[in-house]
């Protein structure tokens, strides 16, 4: 991610979360299967992936958080956020528009990450369920996986 985005983001989410969270980590996300749903691939490919993106918004909900697109997953020492993003007419993020849901940490089990031929998938495995994520190329998905271990082992 483009280093002035990320200050864009640090900046815009300042008076969005509470006065003692920071952002440690974030990549920009959208439901797992929404990539597929959007490539102009053959109408079959598109189906699979609207049924893909749909099964990814339903476990988040069951699991007490709501995605949206386009979207930055971040996290704090105390929760998980999706911010409702912003882009240019080419797509890229250029400013965060709300706080769109958020989690306790304490509700997240795990974070782990996959890559695939282009871009990586997040999974996230929480109390009611679970959230799947894709994540383009060039982002820290494991960077921020990482931190949440970090977070978690000082909580």
């Amino acid at each position: 991610m483009a280093a002035d985005f990320d200050s864009v983001l640090r900046e815009q989410t300042r008076e969005l979360i509470e006065p003692d969270e920071e952002i440690l980590a974030y990549v920009v996300a959208q439901p797992r299967g929404t990539g597929v749903a959007r490539s102009g691939a053959n109408l079959g490919a598109q189906a699979v992936g609207d049924v893909w993106a749909r099964k990814s918004r339903g476990g988040a909900q069951g699991a007490g958080l709501e995605l949206t697109t386009p979207m930055a997953l971040a996290l704090t020492q105390s929760r998980l956020l999706v911010f409702r993003l912003e882009t240019s007419t080419l797509g890229k993020p250029k400013g965060v528009k709300e706080l769109h849901s958020s989690a306790p940490l304490e509700d997240v089990q795990s974070i782990t990450v996959k890559r695939l031929l282009v871009g990586k998938t997040m999974k996230i495995a929480m109390t009611g369920g679970d959230v799947k994520l894709e994540i383009g190329a060039g982002q820290d998905a494991k960077g921020l996986a990482e931190q949440f271990e970090r977070a978690r082992a000082t909580a």
